[in-house]
């Protein structure tokens, strides 16, 4: 995936100190450069004389087709002083992308009684005819270049703005259709595209066990890494080298089919015609490819793709999820909840330096192919899209690992600050059993992503949205 790319638009206005405004614009950009985010930065530079947006329509023209240009992703508009605000909406308006308003705190008026900016003044105005122009934006705090609110809300932005961008080119790569008997993963192809311009590519059963078959009687080179990673990263004593290969070709299967179809997630029937075609289970697979950054999803569970999506995005991609069901609660914790699956927990997690790859403990013909193990706690945030009856949701909540009783599969037990309360949530809906966890805090890119999603609607349970809107004003520092 091409590198984010942020438009770097400071403003100023004719009646308050140019070069203030200038002095401003280029410790602004020094600053973002600083932050640890892997991002590119498309500048005003060449545009006139200053590298600033100002009041002068034609300058509002031509930065915006420099930034379509550019192909930026999102635009920041710091307020070097007052602004223009109309050229700024203008500009937000034809482009189309998350905006972000922010302007550096005002010094103390001269001994003369002047004042050089008047950038929260400003700030005001900009604010209103965004809203007259219907442009969504995010607003950090006035706060000076150095105070840690404006690192915080800057790259809080930048995150979430990565999740609209995915979400807003969002196809999946669809492995045969629901099992007949998980009526919970039913879902409107035809509304995810109308609402959100979510694109499913179907193929059959049929269509990847006969790819996965030529892969596994070839000698590519694919193959052979695949096989080579397997063996070096788990315990396969259990199973044969025809398991481990057929595995492998399974992996690269899913990861042509999805670089080919352009799919940036995978939600496969791995319930259970699969392992009848093909003699293996999918989880160790699915494990693999959302190891690398291509999220697989049990059940053929569209909303938990698109939610991994949403959720790995948010942290620019940094870290992998993992897709669980909540399953049972823990037996003595009354906060506790088992988050498990049959094995399709990223190896990467695993407690264990060699994760165990086994046979499926619930088939009658015991299928090869899951990964089992516990995987490793800390802080996490667990994440769910869905919807029904036309209302789409975005439920989100933090979590932290705890010991637990043993159990098979992928698992880990966590700890929420009112079980009771989620379960009740989640019962209610428009959610099901299954979630999509990571191990980063990304609530607030997530709530933060949800104002440029018309149609989703956030919906935290903890930190409350009163909550995350303080953290994001600053509370805590």
């Amino acid at each position: 995936m091409k590198k984010f790319k942020l438009g770097y638009a400071p403003t100023r206005r004719f009646v308050f100190s140019a070069e203030d405004a200038f002095k401003y614009k280029v410790l602004i950009k020094e600053k973002i450069e600083s932050f640890s985010m892997d991002i590119d930065i498309v500048d005003l530079e060449g545009i006139n004389e200053e590298g600033l947006l100002y009041d002068d329509n034609i300058n509002a023209d031509r930065i915006a087709e420099r930034f379509k240009q550019e192909g930026v992703d999102a635009v920041f508009f710091p307020h070097c002083n007052f602004g223009t605000e109309d050229t700024v909406a203008r500009v937000g308006k034809a482009l189309g992308k998350p905006v972000l308003l922010w302007g550096p705190r005002d010094e103390a008026p001269l001994e003369d009684g002047m004042r050089l900016r008047d950038t929260q003044c400003g700030l005001f105005a900009t604010g209103k005819v965004l809203r007259r122009f219907n442009v969504p934006f995010t607003y950090v705090t006035n706060s000076r270049v150095d105070d840690p609110v404006f690192e915080r809300g800057f790259t809080n932005f930048v995150a979430a703005a990565n999740v609209v961008r995915q979400f807003r080119k969002l196809r999946i790569l669809q492995i045969g259709p629901r099992p007949a008997s998980f009526w919970t993963m039913m879902c409107s192809e035809g509304e995810l595209l109308e609402r959100f311009g979510i694109e499913l590519h179907p193929i059959t059963l049929v269509d990847i066990q006969r790819a996965s078959r030529r892969i596994e009687k070839g000698n590519g080179s694919e193959l052979a890494e695949a096989v080579d990673d397997i063996k070096a990263k788990l315990d396969w004593s259990e199973v044969t080298e025809e398991d481990v290969r057929r595995i492998a070709a399974l992996k690269v299967a899913m990861k042509q089919y999805a670089i080919s179809t352009g799919s940036t997630a995978i939600a496969i029937q791995c319930w259970s015609s699969l392992q009848d075609a093909m003699g293996i289970m999918p989880c160790l697979a699915n494990a693999i490819l959302t190891d690398e950054q291509i999220p697989v999803t049990c059940e053929t569970d569209i909303h938990g793709a698109i939610t991994s999506v949403m959720v790995q995005a948010a942290t620019m991609n940094q870290h992998p999820t993992f897709f669980a069901d909540l399953t049972v609660r823990h037996p003595d914790n009354p906060n506790g909840e088992l988050l498990f699956h049959c094995g399709n927990f990223p190896v990467s997690m695993s407690v264990e330096d060699k994760p165990r790859l086994r046979k499926h403990f619930l088939f009658d013909d015991h299928s090869p192919g899951t990964h089992e193990g516990e995987v490793k706690g800390g802080h996490m945030t667990l994440a769910r899209f869905d919807g029904d009856h036309g209302d789409y949701q975005l439920f989100l909540g933090k979590a932290r690992g705890i010991q637990g009783p043993y159990t098979r599969g992928s698992y880990v037990w966590v700890e929420v600050n009112d079980w009771p309360l989620w379960e009740e949530k989640l019962v209610k809906g428009p959610y099901v059993h299954h979630s999509v966890g990571i191990h980063a805090n990304v609530i607030p890119a997530l709530y933060e992503a949800c104002g440029y999603i018309p149609g989703l609607t956030p919906d935290p349970v903890d930190p409350t949205e009163q909550e995350i809107q303080a953290w994001l004003r600053g509370a805590g520092l």
